[in-house]
């Protein structure tokens, strides 16, 4: 049974507790979301349980009184359960936790829309 992570809009994902033995997920593992959450495009996928996602923003130039477009990538948690269910160029919710690993502090919590659409 996944538990109800309490963010609005997040499913958890249709598999059994007994199959995510991911201690780092939101819903079958102990790991709290708190913080910030965000989206951003799947940009890699060749590390075990990461996954770089990219954010683009835009950037006020007080000088030129322009707008310059930015990006910055983020290291982020893949639990168990949803291996399956993310590829690359997908828009993915992450969502804040407490540090992971070395540059891991968010983590997966769901697809929102298809590479391409």
């Amino acid at each position: 049974m996944s538990r109800n992570i309490g963010i609005p809009g997040v499913i958890p994902p249709k598999i059994k507790a007994e199959e995510c033995q991911d201690q780092s997920c939101p819903f079958h593992g102990n790991t709290r979301i708190r913080g910030k959450i965000t989206q951003g495009i799947i940009v890699s996928k060749k590390s075990k349980n990461t996954i770089i996602i990219r954010r683009d923003y835009v950037q006020f130039v007080k000088k030129y009184q322009r707008y310059e477009r930015r990006n910055t990538r983020l290291a982020c948690h893949l639990p168990e359960c949803l291996i399956h269910e993310v590829d690359i160029g997908d828009l993915v919710k992450v969502g804040e936790s407490r540090k992971i690993s070395k540059t891991k502090a968010f983590i997966i919590l769901g697809k929102l829309s298809i590479g391409g659409d």
